[in-house]
């Protein structure tokens, strides 16, 4: 639905949450980057672990090659010295060094290849989901539309108009809103008004399209993202293992406020997946969801 029609009742949405966290919110947050933070968030699917795992592979048989390279060069530098070869020898060829460097190289690539190739296809063979949504990217703020509930919701940054999270803080109103939605110095430029609520240990196909540019869906603690394209519909999947609030944002530059598209998805137990569900849809306006399901049927 239309960001006008929705925004005062998503934003409700959003709080409901938020209430049912019982003011936990800060504490379970876990899809945050940190200060001084070289490696990756910790995963939170199986998917993330998964890639997780390819990358240390990679690690690995990329600095054993280094390690390898590296010796081999420091042993040419003193073996073949000017005082030890001071005649070097002219050959130009070597058959069996030659098929060796060829190889070695095709076997690490197919090592490679095949545990990549179930990866991805592990990625994009979508199992079957109990929680379909679809992520609708805008300039600059993402639109959720649940299928299965009938629930639409705008998600835009908390702290928008404002320069810093200082210049923010400095602010009444600034300061007032940040208390509003738990906005802290760690999750600034990370969180928006209404959560993604998704239930834990579920299977989630998020469908990923756009009304103007090119966006991309990225939650780096789920192993995730997935390009938004106007006019296409892409797909991907997660199963959450863990409750608590993960962040993310959108991956494709895709304008001037393109570093102010966050993604907040909060992981909630199945009973309050099913609140916060019907809470929604009344704030919306729409039939529990309990008399929908009796209806359809």
């Amino acid at each position: 639905m239309g960001k006008a029609m929705f925004g005062a009742a998503a934003r409700l949405g959003g709080g409901l949450a938020a209430v049912m966290a019982a003011g936990a919110a800060v504490a379970q947050e876990k899809g945050l980057p940190m200060p001084e933070q070289i490696g990756f968030q910790p995963a939170a699917t199986e998917l993330a672990r998964d890639l997780h795992a390819i990358d240390d592979m990679l690690l690995y048989i990329i600095g054993a090659i280094t390690l390898f390279v590296t010796g081999l060069l420091l042993y040419c530098v003193w073996r073949f010295r000017a005082d030890r070869n001071p005649t070097p020898a002219r050959f130009t060829h070597n058959a069996t060094v030659e098929v060796i460097w060829t190889a070695v190289p095709v076997m690490i690539l197919v090592a490679i290849a095949f545990p990549s190739l179930n990866l991805l296809y592990k990625q994009l063979e979508i199992p079957e989901a109990e929680v379909n949504i679809k992520a609708i990217g805008n300039q600059w703020y993402w639109s959720y539309e649940y299928s299965d509930y009938e629930i639409d919701m705008d998600a835009i940054m908390v702290g928008g108009d404002y320069r810093s999270y200082d210049a923010m803080m400095a602010d009444e109103d600034g300061a007032a809103e940040a208390a509003e939605y738990g906005l802290t110095r760690a999750n600034w430029l990370l969180k928006t008004d209404t959560s993604l609520v998704v239930p834990v240990n579920t299977v989630v196909r998020v469908q990923t399209t756009a009304n103007d540019v090119i966006h991309a869906w990225t939650v780096p603690a789920f192993g995730v993202k997935m390009d938004a394209v106007p006019g296409r519909l892409n797909e991907l999947w997660f199963a959450a293992e863990e409750t608590g609030v993960f962040y993310g944002q959108c991956s494709e530059l895709c304008g001037t406020k393109h570093a102010y598209m966050p993604i907040t998805v909060e992981v909630v137990t199945r009973e309050q997946f099913d609140a916060w569900v019907e809470e929604t849809r009344l704030a919306q306006g729409l039939e529990p969801q309990a008399i929908r399901l009796a209806q359809a049927d």
